[in-house]
């Protein structure tokens, strides 16, 4: 039986348990090449074992994906699941959401991965369909010395100040008066963003604008032109692997990351003013408050959770998307990448929740399987059916 989002958040509770800007296309390109080596561990073994594709319920197992960064770590754990279980081979490269996007629409990959959902009408003109696979979290970590994860306090207004270049120092009257008690150093602000087209930086962006009127002047994208780059305090990391990395090589650094690359890091995450003006931790429990929306509305499955009103709602909470082709040039592939999440969603909630993902309801994942239906083969039937 699948998780609801209340039963994940008990879950949560009981401890069970991702320098260059306006650069998408050239970090797609980019991340077709250079990240080619970031394949999973099934990919690693398919690269030398073609001879073991796997019949499937009549579907040979041999696909392959690429982009979001931000699911990487849940799609790599089930890949290998996966693999261990039914000897189907699924590799995954993460290169962000733009070079995701670009892929599927070359047909240079069996799916697409991105953070940031496409709309209807983007979706209609490229011949896709996008479904939601888990729910995560986008938290703000810095290197600031003696900070403990947790213990740092930030309001939307204030991250957008920082990012903005308004705020540059860490004892700025601004950010003390929501730290009463942190002794927090005379010390310039680095910031760290993601240099490659990513959905991250889209659901960090949308909420920047969503808290900050003076954001609009910046925009919401997959990548922007950042003030801080401007006046010298910026820098880039490619990747949510990148910007984890770079925080922790620069000291008192702020960027946004993926929780699960927070944890992986033993990185200081702050702690954040939601819109109902509480203060919240990032974890399972407070994205599934961010995620209890309803699905059925959003045509095409377009939907950004970020910024929730929900009293314990994670306020950077955002939902990751597959993309497929629903008349696909090789069906096949196309129904063995359904087969493979259609086992995810059966299989694969636990796996999510150890890496604090948020796996989706029985009702809404019925919703996200019907909207397969539409890919079809040459026959106009559907090339796959859930079992």
């Amino acid at each position: 039986m699948r998780y609801s989002l209340l039963a994940v958040a008990v879950a949560a509770i009981l401890g069970l348990t991702a320098c260059d800007n306006k650069t998408d296309d050239t970090a797609a390109t980019e991340g077709t090449t250079e990240d080619t080596a970031v394949t999973t561990t099934a990919g690693e073994s398919a690269a030398g074992n073609s001879e073991q594709y796997t019949n499937i319920d009549g579907v040979e197992m041999n696909i392959s994906g690429a982009g979001a960064s931000f699911p990487a770590p849940i799609y790599q754990k089930w890949s290998a699941d996966f693999q261990g279980a039914t000897k189907g081979q699924v590799n995954y490269n993460s290169i962000g959401s733009s070079g995701g996007v670009k892929q599927i629409k070359a047909n240079t990959v069996d799916f697409g991965a991105s953070d940031k959902p496409l709309k209807p009408e983007e979706l209609q003109e490229a011949g896709l369909i996008q479904f939601p696979t888990v729910i995560g979290g986008v938290v703000p970590i810095v290197n600031i010395e003696g900070i403990k994860p947790g213990q740092l306090v930030l309001s939307g207004e204030v991250l957008a100040d920082i990012y903005l270049g308004k705020i540059t120092k860490w004892n700025d009257p601004a950010i003390t008066a929501l730290n009463e008690g942190v002794e927090l150093p005379d010390a310039n602000i680095t910031t760290v963003h993601r240099s490659d087209g990513s959905g991250t930086t889209f659901n960090f962006t949308y909420y920047l604008n969503e808290v900050s009127s003076d954001w609009a002047n910046i925009g919401v994208d997959k990548s922007v032109e950042w003030p801080t780059d401007q006046t010298g305090t910026g820098i880039g990391g490619k990747g949510n692997e990148g910007v984890a990395g770079m925080v922790t090589q620069a000291p008192n650094s702020i960027g946004y990351v993926e929780y699960a690359y927070a944890k992986q890091n033993n990185m200081s995450h702050t702690s954040m003013i939601n819109a109902a003006g509480n203060r919240v931790e990032p974890s399972a429990e407070s994205f599934a408050a961010s995620g209890n929306v309803d699905w059925s509305s959003a045509e095409g499955f377009y939907k950004v959770i970020a910024n929730s009103d929900t009293a314990e709602a994670w306020p950077i909470a955002a939902a990751t998307f597959i993309l497929v082709h629903k008349q696909p040039k090789n069906p096949e592939k196309v129904a063995g990448v359904l087969n493979f999440f259609n086992w995810a969603y059966n299989e694969g909630d636990q796996a999510a929740l150890d890496l604090d993902y948020v796996p989706f309801p029985d009702e809404a994942v019925a919703l996200f399987k019907e909207e397969w239906k539409q890919v079809v083969g040459s026959d106009g039937q559907p090339v796959y059916t859930p079992k």
